[in-house]
């Protein structure tokens, strides 16, 4: 079908539903904002359900809402959020409403959460999309605290077909896709590196958000440019009453955020910042002659001033850096820098009860330099982006059978990449990277959507939508369409089946390395060679809550195909001059899953576990022979329990266990030596027959926490604090970081090595709230 046909199409169906319109009964609106009444904190996801007409609504992730009703009802109106208390209202209908509600928070007390979850809980079954994890800010607050504090990648990577990496890796992977098909959005802008080192912290201070969301199926129209998920991260607007100043000083980092009104109910602002100091804590436990050195910082920042009832305006930014360097007495040594930066404006405004928009600016910058010594070569990899990006979109609320959503956005990247392998200087240091001859690539990046929610029935809701990105450089011009659906069939209170089918597109590609295992992939736009990455993805999925929704119980299938892969052909290396797509190959790939998810939300212990049984494949006519082979992050087995036990009012003991079955890597079959051959590389050579054939050792990790909360008053003041005792690798399993292959001086035969980096790390951190 051509792309003038499917856009007809689509047209037909948004006129038709404008002509019902006409001729609907439904002639007055109810619509607000709901927020937390202890700081204006806007709720997105909160439910607003009418009883009487047995309907209802949830907040976009501006905390808006709209409901409509017919003339003649006098309706009840209940607005309710987990983790706190539902507020009634009843209204007669004989005029259009503007209704904001502010919900107060309940206390942890067990019948209050009960009480509260319920209808929460229910959204799972209820909501017209699949394969989406939708966390609160209250929610995040009560997952296991690991080293002190909770963060929201730990909890991400526990969710069925989500995965990390191996110990040491920067990312996470969903349904069989690399870490660069993941879109991580902070306040609509890219974050392109999404984890401090070593995977035991993300780049986000859980206690600067207010609301993450991750899509890994199902896709709505207004996202796209990844093939795999979308992680959407919204911080806190600042708390709108009173100042408010809380952190946490710990042995492996320490955090301070302050936050309050500028101008009480009309401007505030927050700051958060995050520093660790794991280089000193790790010290004693490394062996004689081998030296860790490793630091990150953060800190967010955001300001928004509400201009009149319907206008209000947002000024958030970010910075995140990692520093690292490791070395062994007698192997290898490296470098490693990662650093992050985004700004962005945003602007709400609200045209009527119906419509509401939202237009954003936002500017976004990633570095990433990774350099290696081992024996008498070095190699180095550089990756630097810029982006600037402008977006728009309008919701339109017509009635209570349709949720309209359209708009388009611009991104102007500039890109830096660079990749060298070389013999060593005398001197025993890595040359610094000349920038102005790196070659820069400008390119554009736009899209448009349409999105429709459709009600059919009190069984049947349908998602239908439509995406159009292009992209623009001075030799290249794609555009493409994407079409979506997802259909959800209530089959009673507590259950429903949904399927999904989605297109999407990807103009960016992150090029793995072909070693074993540091993470120097770099960055590049599609080209005339490169063409955009593309997916199909189907999913099915059945759901059910038992208990008064108190276990939510999950299944879901999915199918995917990926084509235009990209990876670097064998022994390649990237000098400082050279295009990389002179030394890529393209290839396809294939992911196939079922997901379980078991989660329990009610009583003193609460938790979840979930299971993934995967595959995926890559196929390469330049690679392996064009033969099959494993991706590289493809593991068969993917387990993660984790809970919290409640004792008693002021201690609470978590715990996350995780299994995954171990990652592909490549063995060497072959040595032979090249002693007195003039070459730069003396010594031994390995030959690799086939790509991605062996498997590192199982991943597995208990983490435990026990945390003991309490009220207290300093100064006539009251202030909550909390201790947390916690151990990381309990057990102190050496799972593998990566293998490295060496010859043994004494016997002159080759070995493996695993380099393991993360043994047991105990941490006590003193968190407190003003």
């Amino acid at each position: 079908m051509t792309s003038t046909k499917l856009l007809s199409i689509l047209a037909a169906l948004v006129l038709s539903a404008g002509i019902n319109l006409i001729h609907a009964q439904q002639k007055y609106s109810i619509s607000g904002t709901i927020t937390n009444n202890q700081n204006g904190e806007f709720l997105i996801g909160a439910t607003v359900a009418s009883i009487s007409a047995g309907t209802g609504t949830v907040t976009n992730h501006y905390g808006f809402y709209s409901l409509s009703a017919n003339s003649t009802d006098s309706i009840s109106l209940v607005y309710s959020y987990i983790g706190y208390h539902p507020q009634f209202k009843k209204i007669k209908l004989d005029k259009n409403y503007t209704i904001d509600i502010q919900l107060n928070t309940s206390s942890y007390s067990i019948d209050e959460i009960s009480i509260n979850a319920d209808q929460a809980n229910r959204r799972n079954i209820e909501r017209a999309e699949m394969g989406i994890i939708d966390i609160p800010l209250q929610e995040i607050k009560k997952i296991p605290a690991i080293l002190g504090e909770p963060d929201i990648l730990k909890l991400i990577q526990l969710m069925p077909g989500v995965q990390s990496g191996n110990e040491g890796t920067t990312g996470f992977y969903v349904r069989g896709g690399n870490a660069d098909q993941n879109l991580v959005l902070l306040d609509e802008a890219t974050v392109y590196n999404p984890n401090h080192l070593f995977g035991l912290f993300s780049t986000f201070n859980s206690r600067a958000l207010n609301n993450v969301e991750l899509i890994k199926g199902g896709f709505p129209a207004e996202y796209g440019g990844r093939l795999s998920s979308i992680l959407d991260i919204k911080m806190k607007e600042g708390n709108h009453k009173k100042m408010e100043v809380q952190g946490g000083i710990g042995l492996i980092s320490s955090q301070i955020t302050v936050e309050g009104p500028i101008k009480s109910e009309k401007a505030s602002f927050i700051i958060s910042g995050r520093r660790t100091y794991l280089d000193l804590l790790v010290r004693p436990f490394l062996g004689k002659g081998n030296e860790t050195k490793y630091h990150f910082y953060d800190l967010n920042g955001k300001v928004n001033w509400q201009i009149s009832p319907k206008n209000r305006i947002y000024l958030s930014g970010f910075l995140g850096n990692d520093n690292a360097r490791y070395k062994e007495a007698k192997g290898i040594s490296y470098g490693i820098l990662f650093e992050n930066s985004a700004a962005t404006l945003r602007w709400n405004h609200i045209f009527n009860q119906k419509v509401f928009s939202n237009t954003s600016f936002i500017y976004n910058t990633y570095l990433q330099n990774v350099s290696t010594i081992q024996d008498n070569f070095f190699a180095q990899t550089y990756s630097g982006i810029s982006d600037l990006t402008g977006k728009y979109e309008l919701q339109y609320f017509p009635n209570n059978k349709h949720k309209i959503k359209l708009g388009g956005l611009y991104t102007y990247h500039r890109f830096l990449s660079m990749k060298r392998s070389e013999a060593l200087p005398s001197n025993n240091k890595i040359p610094d990277i000349n920038l102005t001859q790196i070659p820069a690539d400008f390119f554009s990046e736009y899209s448009l959507f349409i999105n429709d929610e459709y009600k059919i029935n009190k069984r049947i809701t349908a998602n239908f939508g439509l995406r159009m990105p292009g992209f623009i450089s001075a030799k290249s011009n794609y555009r493409q369409l994407e079409p979506r659906a997802t259909v959800k069939h209530g089959i009673d209170s507590t259950s429903s089946i949904k399927a999904s089918y989605t297109v999407m597109n990807q103009f960016l590609h992150l090029i793995p390395s072909s070693t074993a295992a540091l993470p120097t992939d770099i960055w590049i736009p599609s080209s005339e060679l490169t063409k955009p990455q593309y997916s199909t993805q189907y999913a099915i999925g059945y759901y059910k809550n038992l208990f008064d929704s108190g276990l939510e119980t999950s299944v879901e299938l999915y199918y995917k195909t990926m084509d235009n892969q990209v990876l670097f052909k064998e022994g390649y290396n990237l000098n400082i001059l050279s295009s990389a797509d002179s030394g890529l190959v393209y290839g396809s790939g294939v992911s196939y899953g079922l997901e379980l998810f078991l989660r329990k939300s009610r009583g003193r212990f609460t938790g979840w576990a979930s299971y993934t049984l995967s595959r995926t494949d890559q196929q390469f006519n330049d690679l392996n022979f064009g033969e099959v082979f494993p991706f590289k992050y493809d593991r068969r087995h993917v387990l993660s329990v984790a809970g919290s036990y409640m004792l008693n009012e002021k201690w609470t003991l978590s715990a996350i266990f995780v299994l995954n079955s171990g990652a592909a890597y490549t063995l060497p079959t072959v040595r032979f030596n090249t002693y007195n051959s003039g070459s730069i590389f003396e010594g031994s050579y390995f030959l690799y027959e086939g790509r991605n054939n062996a498997r590192m050792n199982p991943y597995h990790r208990l983490d435990i926490s026990l945390s003991r909360k309490t009220n207290n008053t300093l100064f006539n003041k009251k202030y909550e604090s909390e201790w947390v005792f916690a151990l990381y690798n309990t057990y102190s399993r050496q799972n593998p970081y990566f293998v490295y292959f060496y010859v043994e001086p004494n016997s002159n035969e080759p070995r493996a090595k695993q380099v393991s980096l993360l043994p047991i790390i105990p941490s006590i951190t003193y968190n407190f709230k003003f």
